[in-house]
């Protein structure tokens, strides 16, 4: 079967874009069962699905979404099933794996819950003998009889060393326009799947059952071997949790006389504990860590969970700099700041010399306790009483805030201008890039305008 695979625009792709490895893990499952696929990454490509769909014409078309694609998604399969009737449409990523619900739409015939490949192939093998989904675990399908999703069963614990090996062929033409700041072009490598740890603003971890899946150092190895790209992003969830083992794969890599520029997730604790395999890493390239420092206070370290105090912080900071390791820090924004939160934040980002700060509001997203399940703490609802999940990408306000909402953004907002300095040259980047890729997109301009407006009409 003819598959083509979309990765949908957001408004915040100015700043990063990074290769879409979910949809190249999917692609080398399906290549496996000998179907021709295609990747479609609608943030380098914006207008490029109505041409895309009528030339390569396929037989199922599949979207990823986190929660603020939902609406992208279900636009993006809407105008599939306008342009191709009988296409077959499916629906997977993070969002639809915790409110598999909001894609329970008459443009969607699948809607894949949790890890995708394997339901993926299934569900393709079941097209192709004309035989009914409803059964297969971890897929909602929707019933020819009445359009009523019904769920095939929850997935089995998946073993993380029989997925393929992502097929990055298929992204070959928009490899060099990959990017995170300055890090040009980029590639993203797993090594490990799941976190043991519980912050209350993070729904990975509830997504993964608490298990941390591991691949096999040969097959990381192996990969890695394969990619040309000089900077890799490790999207580990949390990378160096198991010290040992990331000693032993810096060694193989060594070894294996592989050197990139790395840059990966870490916990302020894992820094201190796993010192000397950062110092190993940092041999064959380790560059730079990003650390969900998160919380300034006491209040709100207790708040989310993040079984860390202010003085591991401090100390964790300090070793990163005498390992010569550069910190993309993260700060989480609480909706109950006042100004002299605020200004605490900006003080300490400044007295501890952090060189690139970065911020998000706390958002109740999908999957933690902070979201009320009957959506009563959001205030962006759409007109079906489920939360806008367009404004939930972190920087927007969804839930009431301690001061008022004008305020609140305004203080927000001069964080950012703050450490201007930090962000100009990624900025600049990002935009150039955009401009590049869009100056000559004509074709098709009615459908990707209305997309594009409908994803720029968010309110504020």
């Amino acid at each position: 079967m003819k598959v083509l695979l979309i990765w949908p625009k957001s408004r915040g792709d100015i700043y990063a874009i990074a290769e879409p490895l979910a949809l190249e893990y999917l692609a080398g499952g399906l290549k496996v069962d000998s179907h021709e696929v295609r990747i479609l990454d609608l943030r380098l490509h914006p207008y490029d699905l109505d041409t895309t769909l009528q030339e390569f014409n396929p037989d199922v078309v599949g979207v990823t979404a986190f929660s603020m694609h939902v609406r992208p998604a279900l636009v993006i399969l809407k105008r599939v099933k306008e342009i191709l009737p009988t296409a077959h449409t499916i629906v997977g990523g993070h969002h639809a794996s915790l409110l598999p619900e909001d894609f329970f739409e008459p443009q969607v015939d699948f809607v894949v819950s949790g890890e995708g490949v394997i339901p993926f192939r299934s569900i393709l093998r079941n097209l192709e003998r004309k035989l009914p989904a409803l059964l297969i675990p971890g897929v909602w399908s929707a019933s020819k009889h009445d359009g009523k999703f019904v769920s095939g069963g929850t997935q089995p614990a998946f073993n993380i060393d029989e997925l393929p090996m992502p097929d990055r062929s298929l992204t070959a033409g928009d490899r060099n326009s990959y990017f995170l700041d300055w890090m040009k072009p980029i590639a993203l490598v797993r090594t490990s799947v799941g976190c043991p740890y519980s912050c209350t603003f993070c729904s990975l971890w509830k997504i993964m059952e608490h298990r941390y899946h591991k691949r096999d150092i040969e097959r990381v190895v192996e990969e890695l071997s394969t990619i040309k790209e000089e900077f890799v992003f490790l999207v580990d969830d949390e990378a160096f949790i198991d010290g040992r083992r990331m000693l032993r794969l810096a060694e193989a890599l060594k070894e294996a006389g592989i050197y990139k520029r790395y840059f990966t997730y870490c916990r302020i604790d894992t820094v201190l504990r796993n010192r000397d395999v950062l110092a190993a890493w940092r041999e064959i390239g380790l560059e730079r860590l990003f650390i969900g420092v998160d919380a300034v206070s006491k209040k709100d370290l207790h708040e989310f969970n993040k079984k860390l105090a202010l003085e591991q912080i401090e100390a964790g900071l300090r070793t990163a700099r005498e390992l010569d390791i550069r910190v993309f820090a993260q700060f989480v924004v609480n909706t109950d700041y006042d100004h002299d939160d605020f200004q605490h934040l900006i003080n300490f980002i400044q007295s501890h010399d952090i060189e690139y700060p970065t911020f998000t509001i706390l958002t109740p997203i999908p999957g933690t306790e902070l979201l009320k399940p009957d959506f009563s703490n959001v205030v962006e609802l759409q007109p079906n009483g489920r939360p806008n999940w367009d404004m939930f990408d972190c920087q927007q306000i969804v839930v009431n805030t301690k001061l008022p909402r004008a305020e609140f953004m305004r203080e927000y907002h001069n964080l950012y201008r703050t450490f201007m300095k930090s962000y100009a040259t990624a900025k600049k980047h990002g935009e150039s890039l955009l401009k590049e890729r869009y100056v000559n997109s004509n074709q098709h301009q009615s459908f990707a305008t209305r997309l594009m407006q409908e994803l720029e009409e968010v309110t504020v």
